[in-house]
């Protein structure tokens, strides 16, 4: 594809109404003009990429052509997922029921599939010895569908099953019990650690680990309100403030007040040796993004993301020096 071809593809797909939105959100926050916003954005839109979210959670307009082309925009996120990973076997990690069986030896808890085969005797024996449990459909991401239910929700409630199964094929699954210190930061959402394999040409191994942090709901994901923090992939530590999707950011937890850089995560080291093992189970995907729970008794998979969100990676936040995180990718594939 010749590069006038090309750029005007790009043109052709930007959503210039979501743009014009977005560079009126930011003409708010920095006094640059909207027309300048808007033309910058193109702009990087062509050069590097990246869309429009992409441009305000990096806060491209603050750096340098330099600084840009560190960023792990959507369309490179894009690139690396179709070049890493065999669409034939995502179906390993898309469906939840396939993934807790493969992943069985670390995933360790109680589940079951929910769909219009599940009797009332399987479900009440799933039930039979808990207080509450979380319903997940099969498909999604983004936290986008779970619900936590509780024993008062189906205690004589006889169309509960019905109830569950108008709602589409889910997976329902005991609740994870997380690690006191974990939970010492936010209690209310099981605060997991996202931590990125990659199979590469140059390199194999972990390219990156992020805190999810939930902010007050049962998730911690980034679009549901919660936050993220980059964890030093050597120590377990935190190494930067909380940052959500918002732009916001958090040197202590704003409910707990627990202090964010420099909480170390429990079972670190353990949490990445179950990564670096999982991520030979499926090796026709070979970029994977893990979400892992700290229990009392250690790591636990919640999830395994074959197209992993490129959003926490970018979060301005997380780079003060402007330099993104594509340079560690580098060290694994040719970008």
């Amino acid at each position: 594809m010749s590069r006038i071809t090309y750029v005007f593809k790009r043109i052709g797909k930007m959503d210039f109404g979501r743009m014009r939105d977005t560079a009126a959100l930011l003409h708010k926050k920095t006094g640059k003009s909207t027309a300048w916003l808007l033309m910058d954005m193109a702009r990087c839109a062509v050069r590097y990429n990246a869309g429009y979210v992409d441009y305000k959670i990096a806060e491209m307009y603050r750096l340098n052509d330099a600084q840009r082309r560190t960023v792990i925009t959507r369309g490179i996120s894009n690139d690396i997922v179709r070049r890493m990973n065999d669409k034939a076997y995502w179906h390993f990690f898309d469906d939840k029921t396939e993934f807790n069986r493969t992943f069985a030896k670390w995933v360790r808890r109680d589940w079951i599939k929910c769909d219009g085969s599940l009797t009332q005797d399987a479900l009440d024996r799933f039930l039979s010895n808990k207080e509450e449990f979380i319903y997940k459909p099969l498909e999604g991401s983004s936290g986008q569908g779970i619900v936590k239910y509780q024993k008062s929700d189906w205690e004589n409630q006889p169309f509960f099953l019905q109830q569950l199964q108008e709602q589409g094929p889910a997976i329902l699954e005991e609740i994870v019990k997380q690690h006191e210190e974990m939970a010492r930061l936010c209690p209310t959402s099981v605060n997991t650690v996202r931590i990125a394999t990659l199979l590469g040409d140059k390199q194999e191994g972990i390219v990156y680990a992020f805190l999810r942090i939930g902010n007050g709901r049962v998730m911690d994901n980034v679009d549901c309100g919660g936050m993220a923090a980059r964890v030093d992939l050597a120590t377990g530590k935190l190494l930067t403030v909380g940052a959500d999707k918002q732009g916001n950011t958090y040197e202590r937890h704003p409910m707990t007040g627990v202090p964010i850089v420099g909480f170390e995560v429990p079972y670190f080291e353990e949490a990445k040796k179950m990564c670096l093992e999982a991520m030979r189970v499926v090796p026709q995907v070979r970029f994977v993004a893990w979400d892992v729970a700290i229990t009392p008794e250690g790591p636990r998979f919640i999830e395994g993301n074959s197209f992993p969100s490129h959003a926490v990676p970018q979060f301005a936040a997380h780079y003060p020096d402007g330099i993104g995180i594509l340079p560690e990718f580098r060290k694994f594939i040719d970008l």
